[in-house]
């Protein structure tokens, strides 16, 4: 079992490959959905590490998947631009999870 990044930026990936963690770097909302649904489908895959900036991107086909797949688990991570506070994301994923607004 291992992790797996699909990140917007070189440096996180770079960052993460000297951790041991592989990944790929995407631009374009396409690419992000075809490599998330990839990483996915990979048996060998416990955790997906995705940046928030794609996260944004593609807010719905990520939460999708965190709500109706058990594995691998979703983990969105700051990179170096990171601007949102967490505790706003944890709110968010409550609220569309169970629908209870914190």
């Amino acid at each position: 079992m291992r992790f797996y990044l699909i990140s917007d930026n070189v440096d996180t990936r770079i960052g993460m490959r000297l951790a041991g963690i592989d990944g790929v770097v995407v631009h374009e909302r396409e690419e992000v959905k075809e490599k998330l649904l990839e990483a996915m489908e990979d048996k060998n895959n416990a955790v997906i590490l995705i940046t928030e900036k794609l996260v944004n991107m593609c807010s719905e086909t990520v939460h999708d998947l965190k709500l109706n797949r058990k594995s691998p688990l979703i983990l969105e991570i700051p990179d170096r631009h990171s601007t949102s506070d967490i505790t706003e994301n944890i709110s968010r994923y409550i609220e569309s999870a169970i629908g209870l607004k914190l």
